[in-house]
């Protein structure tokens, strides 16, 4: 390869680079390509899930682990055992190797600013897929949308996209994995909305619908899908408001359930004196006991959906069937089987449709409407309850039925369980966990910029210093008038309070001291490099300060930081976000 031709394709990768930073076009064409990216994901991690079941538990090609029957006893029972003792001993061995856990797209969008590792991602999505192929009780979603988002954070750093592009890409590759997954692209647009982006931002809305379109359209050409059709159901009457509330208020506390559910269990396993990597055998082996009385707890239950939707359960077998797979994705997410909620919720909430309609029919048979009508709203009432996303499940409800009517009573369930939810317990499952952890997530809004934003980013290193013991008329021959704005005491070299310049000339004192000591202020308030400006401008509203010194936890001054120059950058930065939300460019 010559220098020229060396030159010319540096030359070039700038101008396509420039291009995507600098042209809305640009993005809309890097979304598309995100969108084929999420497509072939979920065509390839289907397939590969349907094979690890046709191999491990020998079911029919293109069968539904969730609604095969006849299946061995033994391998249902051994399969999710013998498959979490792999997975734990896999997991023990790669987190040896690692200093912190994959970042998935909320936690990069709401901290890292959309910064992903392809390679965190793609083992992540390799975990979930092993641990839903061996029978563990939870969804691929976490998969598809761990590694459409890697691939698409990765293609916004090699492109050199500005923040809030790289967020919007992070955005647009989770939500086309799920519209691909359901194939349903208002459903994964809004998915990428509510529940990874954090904001229904007008400029995201072209790139998003983009990727979710391609993702659905890749998804149709090389692998269409072919789900049963659902029974016909009838147009809700206003007569049915109270009870689609009612239902939408019951779904929140299964979802709660479930959530709390999952933390117990996992709560139990620490405590226990069995080791990490033994665990996901142990929650294995009961799940594969939970499935020789019915496969539907096993793996997300996708196709049990479908047939529940449309197959008629009694109370007591619909009831029994809902605490089976509340129990089964409790234990398979607190043993530490990987995956997400998502997918099982949809189960769970059928099956808690059905067990409200037949609770519904024991008290009022005359008013009740058909079982599947509650079935489908209670599906996407849990899932809302669970992962979040109001529309984001409406939308799948219209997509599957083409029913406006209907859409109109999910969204009234939806809407109450999303209040029910966050008034009772003030999460969803991707956050309550980040919450465990310690970390005050609340959504997936940008929240990174604050925790970036740090005291040592700020202060202004060129110290106005002074001894305490230095005698007042030395320090108004060192400072005078006007010299400095701020200044700072030391004792034996640390920190010992702040002076204000003005008080060494301060001729209303009746008695002139002869050191710097009665003059001093906020001896005990200092900032520490680590702390963000949030925490910043809160100290200096405690201690009513115009400046403070910025120490080490030894006490050496290392800077200085006044409070006027830390609200003019949080609030440059402030605008600089509302512009990105606007669609107002901003380098």
């Amino acid at each position: 390869m010559t220098p020229e031709s060396t030159t010319d394709e540096r030359h070039l990768a700038q101008g396509l680079r420039r291009l995507v930073r600098t042209s809305e076009l640009g993005i809309v064409v890097l979304a598309a390509l995100v969108g084929v990216v999420a497509g072939l994901v979920v065509i390839a991690m289907n397939a590969a899930l349907q094979g690890l079941h046709e191999l491990v538990f020998r079911i029919p090609a293109a069968g539904h682990l969730s609604i095969t029957e006849g299946i061995a006893p033994l391998l249902v029972l051994l399969a999710p055992a013998l498959g979490g003792l792999a997975f734990g001993l896999c997991v023990r061995a790669f987190l040896r190797t690692r200093a912190t856990p994959p970042v998935d797209p909320i936690e990069a969008n709401a901290l890292q600013g959309g910064r992903m590792s392809l390679g965190d991602s793609l083992i992540v999505a390799l975990q979930t897929l092993f641990s839903s192929g061996v029978g563990a009780s939870v969804g691929l979603e976490a998969g598809y949308t761990q590694a459409a988002a890697g691939f698409a954070s990765w293609f916004g750093r090699v492109f050199h996209v500005r923040r809030a592009d790289l967020r919007l890409l992070v955005g647009c590759g989770a939500g086309a994995a799920i519209g691909a997954a359901f194939d349903a692209p208002l459903m994964g647009a809004f998915y990428g909305f509510e529940l990874v982006l954090g904001t229904y931002a007008i400029p995201a809305f072209v790139p998003m619908m983009t990727a979710t379109f391609t993702a659905a359209l890749t998804q149709q050409l090389l692998a269409p899908q072919h789900h049963p059709a659902l029974p016909p159901i009838d147009a809700p009457s206003l007569a049915d408001l109270p009870s689609v509330l009612l239902l939408g208020f019951f779904c929140a506390l299964v979802g709660i359930a479930v959530m709390r559910g999952a933390t117990l269990v996992e709560a139990g396993f620490r405590r226990s004196a069995l080791p990490a990597w033994l665990r996901p055998a142990v929650g294995g082996l009961i799940v594969g006991a939970l499935a020789l009385w019915n496969p539907a707890v096993l793996s997300a239950g996708h196709g049990a959906v479908y047939h529940f939707l449309a197959a008629d359960t009694g109370l007591a077998l619909a009831a029994l069937l809902l605490v089976a797979k509340v129990t089964a994705s409790s234990l398979s997410i607190g043993a530490g089987f990987r995956g997400g909620l998502f997918f099982a919720s949809l189960l769970m909430g059928v099956m808690a449709g059905r067990v409200f309609a037949g609770g519904m029919g024991l008290l009022l048979p005359d008013l009740v409407p058909g079982h599947a009508f509650y079935a489908l709203i209670g599906m996407s009432a849990l899932a809302v309850a669970v992962v979040g996303g109001p529309m984001t499940m409406t939308l799948l409800a219209l997509e599957m039925t083409g029913n406006l009517q209907l859409t109109l009573a999910v969204l009234a369930a939806a809407g109450t369980a999303s209040l029910a939810t966050r008034r009772l317990f003030g999460f969803s499952f991707a956050t309550w966990r980040f919450h465990l952890r310690g970390e005050n997530i609340r959504g997936a809004h940008d929240i990174g910029w604050l925790r970036e934003l740090t005291v040592a980013t700020l202060m202004r290193q060129e110290v106005a210093r002074i001894d305490i013991e230095t005698p007042l008329n030395e320090a108004r021959r060192r400072f005078p008038p006007g010299s400095t704005l701020s200044l700072v005491a030391t004792e034996n070299g640390r920190y010992a309070g702040m002076i204000p310049p003005a008080a060494l000339y301060d001729a209303t004192r009746d008695d002139q001291p002869e050191t710097l000591r009665a003059l001093l202020r906020h001896a005990d308030a200092s900032l520490l490099p680590t702390q963000t400006i949030r925490e910043a401008l809160d100290l200096f509203e405690r201690a009513e300060a115009d400046a403070l010194a910025v120490t080490l936890p030894g006490g050496e001054v290392v800077g200085i930081l006044s409070e006027a120059h830390a609200v003019k950058r949080y609030s440059d930065e402030m605008g600089r976000r509302l512009s990105e939300v606007t669609g107002e460019k901003v380098d």
